[in-house]
C-alpha cells in the first residue's frame, strides 16, 4: 500500500537529484587537477618519445660510421684526405673557400 505525502515526494526526489548532482560535480572538480596532470603528462611522453626517436636514429648513423672507419679503409682515407688536409705523395691539394663579402648596413 502507497501512501501519498503530496509534495514531500516530488521535494524528496529533487533533493536527492540534487545531492547526486552535486557528488558528481564534486568529484568532477576534485579529479580536475589530475586529469589535467595526465594530459600534461601525456604531452612530455609524446615529446619524450619524438626525443628517442631523433636520438636513436643518430645513434644508428653514429655507429654507421664507426662500422665504416673500422672495416672500411677507404673511408679513412677519405676522411683523413676531407679533413686534415692529407694527400698521397705526388698528389696536389687545392681547397675551395668560400668568398666574404662586405655587406654595408645603409
Amino acid at each position: 500500500m502507497k501512501v501519498d505525502l503530496g509534495i514531500w515526494t516530488k521535494l524528496t526526489r529533487v533533493a536527492v537529484f540534487l545531492f547526486f548532482l552535486a557528488g558528481c560535480l564534486l568529484v568532477a572538480v576534485w579529479y580536475l587537477p589530475l586529469i589535467q596532470q595526465n594530459e600534461r603528462m601525456r604531452k612530455e611522453i609524446l615529446r619524450l618519445d619524438t626525443r628517442i626517436q631523433k636520438e636513436t636514429e643518430a645513434a644508428r648513423q653514429l655507429k654507421s660510421s664507426i662500422d665504416a672507419l673500422r672495416n672500411d679503409p677507404r673511408a679513412v682515407e677519405r676522411l683523413a684526405r676531407e679533413r686534415l688536409g692529407y694527400a698521397k705523395a705526388g698528389e696536389t691539394v687545392i681547397r675551395f673557400e668560400e668568398s666574404v663579402t662586405n655587406v654595408s648596413g645603409r
